[in-house]
């Protein structure tokens, strides 16, 4: 499957805002980010109906399949399935993974968050197929967390723990993506890219960074 965390994981996996701040619409701004060569991306909309889900993931879906993208629907492994996405986020209020992955197709992705390490055992053993792990630097992307911030050292020590390729998330930024890099896991990111006023141009600086080629201009 293009784009399967299978191996070694993704480096960058960016995470939509239902309104990205540069003006245009979601779909132009996933269409930028994969053009510029995001190998991921996850649907996250906290607010909209199933019917309003399912048709932007649909139309996300075409997108990223025609760039040879990955396409996660954080939440909703119900949409996930319908529009054919190649995989669902879970967390700890949502479907389980063993539940999840037995009725899902043998090559569905299945990713969950978790920062604690003997949970994210336990998530790979139920067939977890990689972790998000935050928040590492702080999110006001999630409420509550602002001012909650794991490190990049316990974004190491669950990779260590669970096997799993991990992508550390929560307040990163060009700066500090360097430190979570540097663990062994790879970036998920929301605000730096959907804030951004050309996300296909972050989105170019942050693999840059991934490959260890980049500077850091902000």
């Amino acid at each position: 499957m293009p784009g399967s965390p299978a191996s070694d994981g993704w480096p960058l996996m960016v995470i939509t805002h239902p309104r990205p701040t540069c003006g245009r619409s979601l779909e132009q701004v996933v269409a930028e980010c994969v053009d510029a060569g995001a190998p991921a991306i996850q649907l996250r909309d906290k607010t909209a109906d199933s019917r309003a889900l399912t048709t932007t993931a649909a139309r996300l879906r075409a997108i990223t399949k025609s760039a040879g993208a990955t396409l996660i629907v954080n939440d909703r492994l119900d949409v996930a399935l319908a529009i054919g996405a190649d995989g669902v986020h879970l967390g700890p209020d949502d479907v389980t993974v063993p539940a999840a992955r037995d009725i899902a197709p043998p090559d569905f992705i299945i990713g969950y968050s978790t920062d604690d390490p003997e949970e994210a055992r336990r998530a790979a053993a139920a067939g977890a197929d990689y972790l998000g792990v935050g928040a590492v630097f702080g999110t006001r992307s999630k409420p509550g967390l602002a001012n909650e911030a794991i490190g990049p050292d316990r974004v190491r020590l669950v990779r260590e723990a669970s096997g799993l390729p991990c992508l550390g998330i929560g307040g990163i930024t060009l700066q500090n993506a360097p430190a979570v890099l540097e663990t062994g896991a790879g970036i998920a990111v929301l605000s730096t890219v959907m804030s951004a006023p050309d996300p296909g141009a972050v989105v170019r600086e942050l693999l840059l960074i991934a490959r260890g080629e980049g500077g850091c201009r902000r």
